[in-house]
């Protein structure tokens, strides 16, 4: 049977020619991080124990409704503390029971959350800081019917429901430095500066050739003995950031650092926590509201609202084919000359086997100097491909090997 797949012509002015571009992350501390890595740490050790346990098969869960209630403190330069502890609640279905064999579902997830914070946010003291609630109600489906396909199809499993996937590539020069900050912050920048905490906002502006780049970064106060360390840790950053920035760009860059402090001789205002983190201190969160699954947030491109995170990998569409459609437009855009935007958008139909959508759809800004139709088979032989080969996301998700948010 062949698949619906549609490669087409997109006439439209490319990204780095619009005159206005925005382009946002919410780093790995920002309460709706929070709530998404939360999500998808339950989400991974579930699999791992149903697979444990029924030679290889991933039992029906979604884990993609939890929330994080913000706690309460009392950040002061030097150490500060923590008045109310932060509330995580784990919501969502698991599957308790399959045959004879019963799971800890609960336990597990408590677990696995708890795990996931202590070496994410590693200032907490997970005795006192946190508390998690697991409120998660009980799977209805069992591994034949999340395995079960329809008649004239390879043992693929059937999509969960009619939604659909987007993603996009290349990333244009914002997006790369936005990402690129990410990465250098997390693995450069914090391990000697621990100061810096973890509950970042990197915010992206391009406006034709100038490219203002406004930062939000909670500081840890243990690591900050006055008013001086915090200005100097600022004006540090941004020296560092717009050297990175300035890698993935020849435009005029300029970055600026938690914009709303007030520092004066009788009021001083600035963004101070005890762990880093305004999940401490007034911010909630929620799965699904931050990042998208290729980390970022693209009001310039299309979107899809799902939340990719905690959603099971085996036959949920929110999160395979978010995953896939990004993974097709870079693979593609990697190795097929004459592409510089494409778009791609998968869309399933409940009940039918996930490899073949009812359309995958594929737009192509194409180069000059470039003709759309030597390079459309080309594009068609990628999905058909991927598509062949889709549960290679399930793997790489239980593998902890493709991001989610």
């Amino acid at each position: 049977m062949k698949r619906n797949i549609s490669v087409k012509h997109l006439s439209q002015t490319p990204i780095e020619k619009q005159k206005v571009e925005l382009v946002e992350r919410k780093c790995i501390g920002h309460p709706d991080s929070l709530a998404d890595g939360v999500a998808e740490a339950v989400s991974r050790a579930l699999c791992k124990e149903y697979m444990a346990e029924c030679d290889g098969g991933v039992l029906h869960h979604n884990t993609d409704q939890g929330e994080v209630v913000a706690g309460e403190s009392a950040p002061a330069f030097g150490g500060g503390k923590i008045i109310k502890p932060i509330y995580f609640l784990l919501t969502g279905r698991a599957t308790r029971k399959f045959g004879d064999k019963v799971f800890a579902t609960d336990a597990i997830a408590v677990n696995a959350a708890r795990e996931y914070l202590k070496t994410t946010i590693p200032t907490f003291d997970m005795d006192r800081d946190i508390i998690v609630d697991c409120r998660m109600g009980s799977g209805s489906t069992d591994l034949c019917d999340v395995f079960n396909t329809k008649k004239g199809h390879t043992t693929v499993p059937r999509a969960n429901d009619t939604s659909f996937g987007v993603g996009h590539a290349p990333f244009s020069q914002v997006e790369q430095i936005i990402l690129g900050l990410d990465d250098y912050i997390a693995n450069e920048f914090r391990p000697k500066n621990p100061m810096l905490g973890y509950d970042i906002k990197l915010m992206g502006l391009r406006e034709i050739n100038t490219i203002t780049i406004t930062v939000a970064a909670a500081m840890v106060d243990r690591y900050c003995s006055d008013i001086t360390d915090y200005v100097e840790m600022k004006e540090k950053m941004e020296e560092s950031f717009t050297k990175v920035a300035k890698k993935y760009t020849d435009r005029k860059v300029k970055v600026e650092i938690n914009t709303a402090d007030i520092i004066r001789k009788k009021t001083t205002s600035v963004f101070l926590t005890v762990n880093g983190t305004s999940a401490e201190m007034g911010d909630d969160g929620s799965v699904g509201r931050g990042n998208r699954c290729n980390g970022l947030i693209t009001p310039n491109r299309p979107m899809s609202m799902e939340a990719t995170s905690g959603k099971n990998p085996i036959n949920h569409i929110g999160k395979i084919y978010n995953l896939l459609s990004t993974e097709i437009a870079r693979e593609a855009c990697q190795k097929v000359d004459g592409i510089e935007e494409m778009y791609v958008r998968l869309l399933s139909q409940i009940g039918h086997p996930i490899d073949y959508p009812l359309v995958a759809s594929v737009q192509c800004i194409t180069k000059r100097g470039y003709d759309f139709k030597e390079y459309q088979s080309e594009v068609e032989e990628i999905v058909n491909h991927r598509l062949e080969n889709i549960t290679d996301i399930t793997r790489l998700v239980i593998e902890g090997k493709l991001k989610t948010f």
